[in-house]
């Protein structure tokens, strides 16, 4: 970082469904992602899980350590997936089924189931 130069950013997390905490971070010009994610997660005392993954601006950082952020960008933590996102889709449709879903959502009256 070139002499001090300080940077600006957001850093959002969300440690449970619905629930979204963000915190504005100052540091150092240059700095990787992997490195505000900690100084963030520190500074605001969220307990991260050890598989977090970052992104920036919803888009997946593939190597946090060497990606660097600049002024003003948006920084996501992201925590791991306790389900399948497909194996809950079924699960669901199991529970819904066909009917209140996607194609059949809304029939003609006196219609036959499915149709």
């Amino acid at each position: 970082a070139e002499n001090g130069a300080r940077m600006t950013i957001r850093v959002f997390y969300s440690p449970a469904p619905r629930q979204v905490l963000q915190h504005e971070l100052r540091l150092a010009a240059g700095s990787s992602v992997q490195a505000a994610g900690e100084m963030a997660a520190s500074e605001a005392g969220w307990a991260l899980p050890k598989d977090v993954r970052y992104g920036v601006w919803n888009k997946a950082t593939k190597d946090p350590a060497r990606s660097a952020l600049q002024d003003g960008d948006r920084l996501e933590i992201y925590r791991p997936l306790r389900v399948d996102p497909m194996t809950a889709r079924r699960e669901r449709f199991k529970t819904q089924g066909a009917r209140s879903a996607g194609l059949f959502a809304q029939r003609r009256p006196g219609a036959k189931p499915g149709y």
